[in-house]
């Protein structure tokens, strides 16, 4: 049963957004427009200055769920103290859970703030974060009442999306067409569909909504993606509910409703706020030229904090998955009468029809800047993440990633990198993040830089802000199309590394073969196709844009000027990335083989040791990670 247009959103002669002169859009080499998307409601179009974020791009409708419960075993890490009290502290888990759904039947269904509540607080924690304290309350006004383009506490879909004609080639994913012909004989024509699982991990400055595009972009092509709120004083603020302080009411039948949340007064504790926390002496251990360097013992105690939340998290899907979701909703402090909740809720959840319904064996663990940085810590812990099976590593922050504790805690699984052209040109990051790809090896690995793109060009900042993104921080590509990009490659990467996912839910990716490409050396790409800012304090935070007057006045002369300049470079005028390393031909094909032979689970036929062939055999690493030369 296929799903209608205005469910798959497949609107092939929807218009493309125009962009104005001050955006800076269309500055990378003549590229693709961005896909197209239902069109924005009302809400969106009329009320302003009210920021929206695009609908998503997939064959599903996206429903998302809010939830916090108390964790198993709490506990306290690292001796770091503020004020007396110790900091990094594991309470609850709080996360928000994207997934592909059915349109709800209610006229006016809810959708969850991307800002959080309470809003003005919420702002200031980022005006905190970003340095420049209460004025975050005007700078957020625009986003305090924009809401994720998704339906709260939707029904989970029971259907396979439509095929798309954009599917990828059989050969390409490792399979011949006999073999996925006869894979696809085996799904039940009946049976609802199994969703593959994605655990996402924000980074500095993130919450569980500020990647919001992209986890409802892979939520719209058939995954359920848990996305954390890290309480380890990473993000800008958190609220920490506390169990049982709230208030229980009953109804007039006796039926129990949500508890009155009784709130904090001098020296109460029924929550807890977790802002930003600065390294003491060394505030700015992020930065590039950093003398300093990184608080080592803050940064892994967050890690620590991290993996362990990430472990909550699981459980609580698992508990979902086996029937049980009545538990999870009756510990959740995500709902009327606790700190920062809707008075939503989890109302109106089917959980019965979550039964099964989410493949928990085979999990995909991606994450932006430190939440990349702590992908790797789970990759290289295999046995502890056993479940975790891939690794999409956005922008990884390579300061703040913890070395390998022991030789043969190696990544061991595939992994997919993918920078952006800033971070690109941070000589060490870039080194570490090459080292990253082949330490990977044999398994299948890639690594990429997408043009004209920032560190928060793959959150829904530059959706939000395009302009200060462009203006400020020289930002050329066009945000949608960046994110479309970082998308369609992660599904292509999906693709050929997943043979989990079902057969019908490939068949609506994307493909533009971008994994594919021709590798680009950086020592071999001609300064001329550079966007490197001159200035090395810049390094990292922001772009270049040649002869910049020019492409706000007059964009279109300068995109031919570019193009020249490219043209005379030796580039193509097409390219929007560069691909720096991947797999040589036929790897793919014989990891895919062996993963039908051999469970990564299984104790009998264990993972191949670091440094052995393994399921790879024979095949040799491509000299397509160069380290960087100045």
């Amino acid at each position: 049963m296929s799903l209608p247009p205005w469910i798959s959103g497949n609107k092939s002669q929807a218009p493309a957004p125009s962009h104005g002169f001050l955006s800076g859009n269309g500055k990378v080499r003549n590229p693709k427009k961005p896909k197209a998307r239902p069109p924005k409601s009302l809400r969106e179009t009329v009320l302003l200055p009210v920021r929206s974020l695009p609908a998503y791009s997939g064959p599903y409708s996206v429903g998302t769920m809010e939830i916090e419960v108390p964790v198993e075993n709490p506990r306290t890490f690292t001796n770091i103290t503020r004020k007396g009290n110790h900091v990094l502290q594991l309470k609850t888990v709080l996360l928000t859970i994207y997934y592909p759904a059915s349109p709800p039947q209610k006229k006016r269904p809810s959708r969850q703030l991307w800002l959080g509540r309470p809003r003005i607080s919420m702002a200031k924690g980022y005006g905190q974060f970003a340095g420049v304290g209460s004025l975050g309350v005007p700078i957020f006004l625009p986003t305090m009442f924009t809401k994720l383009p998704a339906f709260r506490n939707a029904p989970l879909s029971s259907e396979y999306p439509p095929e798309s004609g954009d599917r990828q080639d059989d050969q390409k994913s490792g399979e011949t067409t006999e073999e996925e012909e006869s894979k696809e004989k085996d799904e039940p024509e009946d049976a609802p569909p199994k969703f593959p699982l994605m655990i996402f991990s924000h980074g500095l400055g993130g919450t569980k909504t500020a990647y919001s595009s992209v986890c409802g972009e892979f939520a719209s092509y058939g995954f359920v993606v848990v996305a954390l709120e890290h309480r380890d004083g990473s993000g800008p603020r958190s609220f920490i509910n506390q169990p049982g302080t709230g208030e229980v009411r009953f109804d007039k039948d006796g039926e129990r409703r949500a508890p009155k949340h009784r709130h904090r007064t001098h020296g109460d504790t029924h929550y807890d706020i977790m802002d930003y926390l600065f390294p003491k002496d060394n505030p700015m251990d992020t930065a590039p030229n950093n003398d300093k360097g990184v608080d080592h013992e803050l940064r892994e105690g967050q890690l620590d904090l991290r993996l362990a939340e990430i472990e909550e998290a699981y459980k609580v899907i698992n508990i979902i998955n086996s029937g049980k979701g009545e538990e999870i909703a009756a510990q959740n402090m995500r709902e009327e009468g606790y700190k920062a909740s809707s008075t939503h809720g989890l109302d109106g959840i089917d959980w019965k029809a979550w039964t099964g319904r989410v493949n928990t064996q085979y999990v995909i663990a991606a994450g932006h800047s430190f939440g990349a940085a702590t992908v790797v810590d789970m990759l290289r812990h295999e046995k502890r993440f056993e479940w975790i099976a891939q690794g999409i590593i956005y922008d990884i922050w390579g300061s703040g990633t913890r070395p390998a504790d022991k030789e043969d805690q190696k990544i061991q699984a595939p992994i997919l990198a993918i920078n952006s052209e800033a971070f690109t040109y941070w000589p060490s990051n870039f080194d570490l993040v090459s080292d990253l790809v082949k330490e990977a090896h044999p398994s299948p690995a890639w690594l990429l830089t997408v043009r004209g793109t920032i560190h928060v060009s793959q959150s829904d900042f530059s959706l939000l802000y395009p302009n200060v993104c462009s203006i400020f921080l020289k930002a050329s590509a066009n945000p949608e199309r960046a994110l479309d990009i970082n998308v369609n490659a992660s599904l292509e990467f999906l693709h050929m590394v997943m043979p989990s996912i079902p057969l019908r839910i490939k068949k609506a990716f994307p493909n533009e073969e971008l994994l594919l490409k021709e590798t680009h050396h950086l020592e071999d790409i001609a300064q001329v196709d550079m966007h490197k800012p001159k200035d090395e304090k810049w390094m990292a935070a922001r772009l270049r844009i040649p002869h910049e007057f020019t492409w706000r006045v007059a964009p279109g002369l300068a995109r031919k000027m570019a193009r020249k300049r490219m043209t005379e470079g030796g580039g193509s005028p097409d390219d929007e990335i560069w691909l720096h390393c991947k797999p040589v031909e036929g790897t793919v094909e014989k990891y895919n083989s062996t993963l039908d032979r051999r469970k990564a689970k299984d104790p009998k036929e264990p993972k191949a040791e670091p440094g052995s062939v393994g399921p790879n055999e024979g095949t040799k690493e491509e000299p397509g990670c160069k380290e960087w030369r100045n």
